[in-house]
């Protein structure tokens, strides 16, 4: 599988990992969980760059954020009760269905988002956290809001640099919050056909103060559902304005056909999994249409 491969690295350093990949170039590949690597069978592929030494498996509270190391599988993610406990539950909820116990036992959460799958399940519900990544270079670390990450399908805004963590950040207190993520696929750990995700907060009058929804499988990359949004934030909250923007989303995506679903199947189950996510987040803070 890897007999074009011509050196495999294990470094003990972030700097030492960037510096193999600038190295490296268009032909060194990180490798952590191996999941996508081994599956795509890269022929272009000379180089490995391991990065499961250096740290970067674990979950933190610092200060207003969350912090997810990139290494940290997506059965960590499921498992832990801290991000189980947070944003209700969406990301969890979303690694769980990514693939069978054994690859959430190896596939890591930094290879889902580098990967940059349009149907990356776990990048969907962290459009909707608001999440950012914080990417290693040569000589500095920038933070990126993971909406600007992806930039194509298979390509990312990486520039020779390491996706080193991924920053969530602890929902505003005050009103009511109600979270949801939504998949459709085949089997429930099969990649989906169409995903989305949604949050949002009210006030006391039933009035929405915040609101983020997702979509993944349906465009070049996840996306953001903003012309949706716009229909909801600061308004208050009726079945027929929650109707408009359900049937906004749909408008909001540019799906394909291809072997898995034809893209009219596509744009309408994004309007119906919309409905749901939206139905779940208004019932869960509360608020009566």
């Amino acid at each position: 599988m890897f007999d074009h491969v011509d050196s495999y690295h294990r470094p003990r350093s972030i700097r030492e990992a960037v510096r193999l990949l600038h190295t490296g170039g268009r032909r060194a590949r990180v490798v952590a969980g191996g999941t996508d690597v081994i599956v795509q069978a890269d022929p272009t592929i000379r180089s490995l760059v391991d990065i499961t030494q250096l740290g970067l498996s674990y979950i933190r509270k610092i200060g207003t954020s969350w912090t997810i190391g990139s290494t940290t599988t997506l059965a960590g993610v499921e498992e832990s009760a801290a991000i189980r406990g947070l944003a209700g539950g969406i990301l969890a909820t979303a690694a769980a269905g990514c693939g069978s116990v054994q690859v959430r036992n190896m596939a890591t959460l930094g290879g889902n988002l580098v990967n940059a799958s349009p149907a990356a399940d776990t990048a969907v519900p962290l459009l909707v956290m608001d999440a950012s990544v914080v990417l290693a270079g040569a000589t500095r670390r920038r933070t990126l809001p993971l909406d600007r990450f992806f930039a194509a399908p298979g390509r990312t805004t990486l520039r020779e640099e390491l996706l080193v963590e991924i920053l969530l950040p602890i929902p505003a207190r005050g009103g009511h919050w109600g979270w949801s993520f939504r998949k459709l696929g085949r089997t429930e750990s099969d990649l989906s056909l169409v995903s989305a995700a949604a949050g949002l907060q009210v006030d006391a009058r039933g009035v929405c103060k915040t609101v983020r929804i997702a979509l993944g499988a349906v465009a070049p990359t996840p996306v953001r559902a903003g012309g949706a949004e716009a229909l909801l934030l600061g308004q208050k909250l009726t079945v027929e304005r929650m109707a408009q923007a359900c049937e906004q989303a749909a408008r909001d995506v540019t799906p394909i056909s291809d072997l898995r679903a034809p893209a009219d199947y596509r744009r309408e189950m994004a309007r119906l999994l919309v409905e749901r996510a939206l139905r779940d987040c208004v019932q869960q803070a509360g608020v009566t249409l």
